[in-house]
């Protein structure tokens, strides 16, 4: 599975606003609930939940909060990268600024585990990070985050 099947061109946000952890979550699912037709509140009780076992701030600067929905019939990712970092309660202590969200039907088993293994190499690799925070615009975020995997190792 391809990171493009996961994102639109409308779900990618190249300067969030966001004051800390849970307002970073609130604004993730009321712009999810805009393109994958779940309520906002369901969206966001599901990546609260998930919080709650322990933080999705996989470290380095970058979060990927995920959850699964009974009504989702398909993969949902997101990708916002914050205007200023925010305390996510991340393995390593760091503040968050790249968040890749992940929303899977309760079905999804595998899938939504291939798919989180590739959010999370591909945002650990420290050069795409750098190129990520660099990035000028939401066109060369997305192209960045579809690239071919062969293409991030250059």
């Amino acid at each position: 599975m391809s990171l493009m099947d996961l994102l639109g061109a409308q779900t990618i946000l190249p300067a969030l606003k966001v004051k800390n952890k849970k307002q970073a979550l609130q604004e993730l699912a009321a712009r999810a609930a805009e393109h994958c037709g779940v309520p906002e509140r369901e969206i966001f009780e599901t990546l609260l939940q998930r919080e709650r076992l322990g933080s999705t701030g996989v470290g380095h600067g970058v979060a990927i909060p995920h959850g699964k929905l009974a009504k989702l019939d398909r993969l949902f990712g997101l990708f916002a990268r914050l205007e200023k970092p925010v305390d996510f309660e991340a393995l390593d202590g760091e503040p968050v600024d790249l968040i890749f969200l992940l929303l899977a039907p309760e079905g999804a088993g595998a899938d939504h585990l291939k798919a989180l293994a590739r959010i999370a190499r591909l945002l650990r690799d420290e050069k795409m990070a750098e190129k990520l925070r660099n990035a000028h615009d939401a066109d060369a975020l997305r192209a960045l985050l579809t690239a071919p995997a062969e293409s991030h190792a250059a």
